[in-house]
This record gives C-alpha cells, sequence and structure tokens, in this order.
C-alpha cells in the first residue's frame, strides 16, 4: 500500500473520531486499502472511506499521533489557553506517568471551562475554596475524585506559578475506607472457562494469575518473560517501580502456543493494527466474561489483581512476600486484604460460642 495515494482528514462520524481515507477512485487503491485494514468502512453521507482514529491505525497510516492537549485547548477560552500548555509542558519536564498527566490535564480544563474569560492566575484563595465547594455541593463529587482535583490544580499555583505552598491551604476531604473487591476461586474459574479467545483468555490468567494490574498486562514485553528462570519481569509499574513475579507453571505451555499463533513483535498483547493493546480491550474482555459467567458482583478487572492476594493469603503465603508480588510501598497497603479473608476471620471466636 502507497500511502502517497492517500489523504487522510480526521473527523468525527456517528459521534465516533475517525479518519478519513480519500483518494481518486480506482479498484486496486479501494482493495490495497481494505486488505491493510480489513475494518475500513465506506461512508455514504462522507463520500468516503473511513477508519477508527486509533493510535495504532494513526501509526500504521504515519500519521502524527494524538497529544494529550489535542482537542482539548481548542475548547478553552483564549484567556486560559497558555496556561494549560504551561501546565502540560511542566508536567512532561518532571516526567509523571501519562495516566497522571491525562488526569491533571482534565481536572484542570474543567477549572478552566467554568472561569471562561477569568485568568486562572488571578484566582483568589477564597475563590477557589468556593470552586471545590462547588465541586462537591453542586457536581456531587466523590472523595477520591475531589481529592485528585485539589492536587492537579495544587500543582499549578506550586510548580508552574511557583507560589507558596502554604497559598493553597484546602482541607481534604477524608478517603473513605472500601474493602478490595474480590472473587472466589470457583467465580475465577466460571470466568475463565467463558473466555473461548486464547489471547482475551491469556491476558485475563495472567492478572489473575500474577496479580498484575491492567496497565502492567497491556505494558508487557515479550522479552519480559524469562522462562527458563520461570520469572516475568514487569517494568515501569505504579510509582515507576521495576519487579519480578513467579510465572504460573501452567501458563508456560499456554504462552508458547500463544506467541506461535499470534506471533506478537514487541508487545505481548498487540492490536489488530500492531502497537500496544489498550486497557479498555482488557476491561472489556473481563466484563463481557463476567457477564457470560452470570457473576452479578460490581467489579472491575483489578478484582482479579485482589483476588490473587486474597488467595495467596488464604493459602498461607506471608504478608511480606505479598507486598513484595505486588509492588506494595508499604506493608499498610498489604494488610487490608486480612480483612477479607476468612482464613483470618476463622480464627476470631463468637463470646456466644464460649459460654
Amino acid at each position: 500500500m502507497i500511502y502517497a495515494n492517500y489523504t487522510y482528514k480526521f473527523d468525527q462520524h456517528r459521534g465516533k473520531a475517525v479518519i478519513l481515507v480519500q483518494f481518486k477512485f480506482d479498484k486496486t487503491l479501494k482493495d490495497e486499502l481494505r486488505s491493510r485494514f480489513p475494518s475500513a468502512k465506506w461512508s455514504a453521507t462522507k463520500k468516503s472511506w473511513y477508519l477508527p482514529d486509533l493510535p495504532s491505525v494513526r501509526k500504521a497510516l504515519q500519521l502524527p499521533l494524538k497529544t494529550a492537549v489535542e482537542g482539548k485547548v481548542i475548547k478553552i477560552n483564549p484567556a486560559n489557553r497558555q496556561a494549560f500548555l504551561l501546565m502540560h509542558e511542566q508536567l512532561k519536564l518532571k516526567k509523571y506517568s501519562p495516566n497522571t498527566v491525562r488526569q491533571y490535564l482534565s481536572e484542570f480544563k474543567h477549572l478552566l471551562t467554568l472561569l471562561k474569560d477569568f485568568p486562572v492566575d488571578k484566582l483568589s484563595p477564597k475563590r477557589l475554596k468556593d470552586y471545590f465547594l462547588y465541586c462537591v455541593e453542586k457536581e456531587g463529587m466523590a472523595e477520591r475524585k475531589l481529592n485528585g482535583k485539589i492536587n492537579a490544580i495544587k500543582f499549578y499555583y506550586e510548580q508552574v506559578l511557583h507560589q507558596p505552598k502554604m497559598f493553597f491551604d484546602i482541607p481534604r476531604p477524608k478517603k473513605p475506607q472500601k474493602l478490595p473487591k474480590t472473587l472466589s476461586k470457583r467465580e475465577v474459574k466460571r470466568i475463565f472457562s467463558e473466555t473461548s479467545n486464547p489471547k482475551h483468555l491469556l491476558a485475563l490468567q495472567l492478572a489473575y494469575g500474577m496479580g498484575l494490574r491492567v496497565s502492567e498486562v497491556v505494558n508487557l514485553k515479550v522479552s519480559d518473560i524469562d522462562s527458563d528462570r520461570m520469572m516475568v519481569h514487569v517494568q515501569g509499574a505504579k510509582g515507576k517501580k521495576d519487579r519480578y513475579v513467579p510465572l504460573p507453571v501452567t501458563l508456560l505451555p499456554l504462552l508458547k502456543s500463544y506467541y506461535i499463533e499470534f506471533k506478537p513483535e514487541t508487545y505481548l498483547f498487540e492490536g489488530q493494527y500492531g502497537g500496544q493493546y489498550s486497557k479498555a480491550s482488557v476491561q472489556n474482555i473481563f466484563k463481557t466474561a463476567m457477564r457470560k459467567a452470570g457473576i452479578e458482583k460490581r467489579i472491575g478487572i483489578h478484582g482479579l489483581r485482589h483476588s490473587y492476594a486474597t488467595h495467596l493469603l488464604e493459602s498461607g503465603a506471608d504478608m511480606r512476600f505479598i507486598q513484595e508480588l505486588l509492588g506494595h510501598n508499604s506493608i499498610k497497603t498489604t494488610q487490608v486484604y486480612t480483612k477479607v479473608t476468612p482464613r483470618s476471620l476463622s480464627k476470631i471466636q463468637s463470646p456466644l460460642d464460649a459460654l
């Protein structure tokens, strides 16, 4: 496929971002497009072929990738666009993770959108507090999201404008002490049995079998699998920390057959057009499997990681060992699993039984 024969335009179609692929009608060019991209579709309203606007598609078409600010800065009033761009620049200089960059920019954009043409640099501490109160009372914002918003705006005033930390004296809401949501071993088995696609099944089994976050699953590279030592190198995890986790023996033959069938080049899980598999895809795989298995618990794919830790604790694994496997900084984070483990609770005798 010679890309010079086609022109591309970014557009919206049926509420989704698409890439219009336009060319002078030629059956050979049309066949080449559909051969290279089987998902290419014709739009009668656009009078053009189109593809989903995904990073992997842009890369395959040799188009510039979307940046974190693309499509956002244009919606901000000109009075505050420079502040948004400076925020993005400083986040990159500080080498914050892509997830944190996206979250901080999103929270900051919310404030700038409400301000309209009022300069964010001229906000007083009182008006900032009023803004946070508005988020709680008018928008019903939960504690965790509000804390994230405070962190984002605090970053702008302290790290971009270099104002004193005492300037931003905002009371922090207490985080609710919620217990991790887990699945039983029987439920995990049902989820696996309802996942017939070998690629999808392997992704879920790695998440549970090694206690991985969904971001860690999609970040795994072929070179991270050490079958000789039966270890997997988890790189650049939360907090930019690396760790090694044991590779379950039962997964080795599945990994080998998967590699032969799918032939991944760099990442263990790659998308239809190459490149890294998306987190949303793995999350949707889990949701589909939950529905097919008839499990009605309100739990996301992170529940597989919680279940891994809980089942290890139930089998008698040492708490420090579990902490290392999960990559927790503090043992206190790991100890929360004792509150949902029957093995620990079963040792408690009711006073009624002692009468």
